[in-house]
């Protein structure tokens, strides 16, 4: 996935569009969209090392990590106990993901408010006409134009990116359920 981000990212430099949304953009949301998208990025990629790390320590006994302990502490409790804890290290591993949700919602309602902006910097010359001069129409006509850009880039780039960073924390999630599924088909099932 981290493959696909990099090298779709660089498709959208090396094609020109990062340049035209950010020209066509006065309102700079959409800048303010794709960098919080990069950060939400990097807090995947961290996120993704440590659960990598986690589910490696399933078959090695050196890392000691939150389902190292789990295991460790299951071999030597009864039922209820390992139930518990499984729920709690189940808790503490998703909760690692609920920033990443926060950032997806962030980025929807960021394009979204770029969407109004836009609509209002498109409608706002139209108050000001005073007669119908072709010259006078040509320039509400451009600037009506500027604002309709800025609504739909900023409502394009908060669809795409909320989306694709959904989809990471997704794949994150599908991991960790494999995981503790597992974890519990392990020790809760065999006793």
């Amino acid at each position: 996935m981290l493959s696909l981000v990099v090298f779709s990212s660089y498709l959208i430099v090396d094609l020109g569009i990062l340049s035209l949304i950010i020209d066509s953009d006065k309102s700079k949301i959409s800048l303010i969209i794709l960098s919080i998208y990069v950060l939400a990025c990097a807090h995947w990629f961290y996120i993704s090392i440590n659960l990598d790390k986690e589910i490696s320590s399933l078959d090695d006994k050196n890392h000691q990590t939150l389902i190292r302990s789990f295991i460790d502490k299951a071999i030597k409790e009864d039922l209820l106990y390992q139930k518990n804890n499984l729920d709690l290290l189940e808790d503490e591993l998703s909760n690692r993901h609920a920033l990443g949700y926060l950032v997806v919602d962030i980025l929807l309602k960021l394009g979204l408010t770029g969407t109004v902006i836009g609509f209002i910097l498109m409608l706002l010359p139209i108050g000001e006409i005073k007669d119908f001069d072709p010259q006078i129409l040509q320039k509400l006509l451009a600037t009506m134009s500027g604002g309709m850009a800025v609504a739909l880039y900023t409502t394009l780039t908060g669809l795409v990116t909320s989306m694709l960073l959904k989809f990471q924390y997704f794949l994150l999630d599908s991991d960790l359920s494999h995981t503790i599924n597992y974890l519990s088909s392990k020790f809760l099932d065999e006793k």
